[in-house]
């Protein structure tokens, strides 16, 4: 069953449910009401009501000097009831009421008025009964409740019918709003089968409105645009990571074509090839290695965790200076606790090292500071040029003085991914005297988070 069937069920129930309670509402106040005016009727004749009771002169059986019609007509009948529950009727009556134990106590002085329904010759009748003045005697007026139940039952009818069409219009009604309540969710649904169809992450839907489905719509755009800019991303990646690889690999088959002619090569020069070979390869399998740590950060994120930064920048710097035993650092570090992935953050650390290593002059000094989430490295190198340095966090990018040099052109943009994969960021700036200082920020713990800074 489809949800735009069962919202219109759901209407129609509803709607159905206070039609009925309606109209029971309406048929009980209009039963109450007939009902009063023949109660209200039946009080007046009573308070009206002159009476007399006789004794016939011939039986001596008493009777009720006021002739009525049979059940009374317009005026009613009237009967008297004794204590001990006989009727006295009115001359020439041939109507006799039913005398109830009510009747009797009400007689007897033992109750009071009251109303009741009863059955007289298969006729519906209203009885009020009442002590009359002289004690041991109850009066009783009946009237008809022929056109009151005929009444009733018109009334009953018309609304049935009314309910009967109150439901039926409530279901059109229901089929009319659901389908345009829905047609947001329809056009939701047809976005994401032709999505799913034709892999077109371009598609959007129209998200005018201020209600939740306008809101969910917007959700599903915003959806849609973030895997559009993944799926922008890795096509990228895979191109860029393409064209980075075809390079080494072309002259790493080159100079295995050469080696293979072993005979034709002086020994010297087959060294050379090995050598070059050996560089080649470690080339790639940095690129490889650095190409997976940004396929790692894609996914989702590892749980985070309280690291030490100067710690965690402490670590780098012993692990850069084995790997690089010419270069000097001077470190600062001061006590900073930070929330992240402390492998991811270690990295970022590293490859800051290691680009300042790159540059820096063989005998200056790598300035190193950790304070308050922060992260600086300087070095004395040549420094960046300004056109380049909006382009330095990004993947593969490599300045042309840069690219005659060891590298994949990803280091730094790990170091990025990093910083907005933690909530911080990372600048790259001229350092005054000449070289590089680069900043990563994260969260000091019991802070507010860093906003996130646009590359200068």
């Amino acid at each position: 069953m489809s949800f735009r069937v069962r919202l219109t069920l759901a209407v129609a129930v509803a709607v159905a449910v206070a039609v009925a309670g309606a109209s029971a509402l309406t048929y009980v106040l209009v039963r109450n009401e007939l009902r009063g005016e023949v109660d209200e009727a039946l009080r007046k004749s009573a308070a009206v009501a002159r009476v007399g009771i006789g004794e016939d002169a011939y039986t001596g059986e008493p009777f009720l000097g006021l002739p009525r019609d049979p059940l009374g007509g317009a005026a009613g009948t009237v009967q008297i009831a004794t204590a001990a529950g006989e009727p006295i009727r009115p001359r020439g009556a041939s109507i006799t009421l039913p005398v109830s134990e009510r009747t009797r106590e009400t007689a007897a002085g033992r109750r009071g008025s009251f109303f009741e329904d009863a059955h007289v010759a298969d006729t519906h009748v209203r009885i009020y009964t009442v002590r009359t003045n002289e004690p041991g005697f109850a009066l009783q007026i009946a009237r008809p409740l022929g056109e009151v139940d005929r009444a009733l039952s018109r009334i009953s009818r018309l609304l049935l019918l009314i309910a009967l069409g109150g439901v039926g219009l409530a279901v059109a009604l229901g089929l009319a709003v659901a389908r345009a309540v829905l047609s947001p969710v329809r056009r939701l649904t047809h976005a994401a089968e032709d999505v799913t169809e034709t892999r077109d992450l371009s598609r959007r839907i129209d998200e005018r409105g201020r209600d939740e489905l306008s809101r969910l719509a917007a959700t599903f755009n915003t959806m849609l645009a973030a895997l559009e800019d993944s799926a922008r991303a890795q096509r990228q990646l895979v191109a860029d990571a393409s064209h980075e690889l075809r390079t080494p690999l072309t002259s790493l088959r080159t100079n295995i074509e050469v080696l293979s002619r072993t005979d034709a090569l002086p020994p010297g020069e087959r060294g050379k090839l090995l050598h070059d070979v050996t560089e080649q390869l470690g080339e790639m399998t940095a690129l490889i290695a650095e190409l997976v740590e940004l396929a790692r950060g894609d996914q989702a994120p590892a749980e985070p965790q309280d690291v030490r930064l100067d710690l965690a920048t402490a670590d780098a710097i012993a692990r850069t200076q084995r790997n690089r035993p010419g270069v000097s650092f001077s470190p600062h570090l001061e006590e900073t606790m930070v929330r992240g992935v402390p492998a991811a953050i270690e990295r970022a650390i590293s490859n800051l090292l290691d680009n300042a290593a790159k540059w820096n002059l063989p005998d200056g000094e790598i300035e190193v500071t950790v304070r308050d989430g922060e992260v600086c490295v300087r070095d004395h190198g040549p420094g960046i040029d300004a056109d380049d340095l909006p382009f330095v966090f990004d993947r593969f990018y490599r300045a042309p003085s840069a690219r005659g040099l060891p590298g994949s052109g990803l280091g730094l943009a790990i170091v990025r991914q990093v910083a907005e994969a933690n909530g911080g960021s990372v600048v790259a700036e001229p350092a005054e005297g000449g070289g590089t200082r680069m900043r990563l920020r994260l969260t000091p713990i019991g802070t507010a988070p860093v906003a996130v800074l646009e590359d200068p």
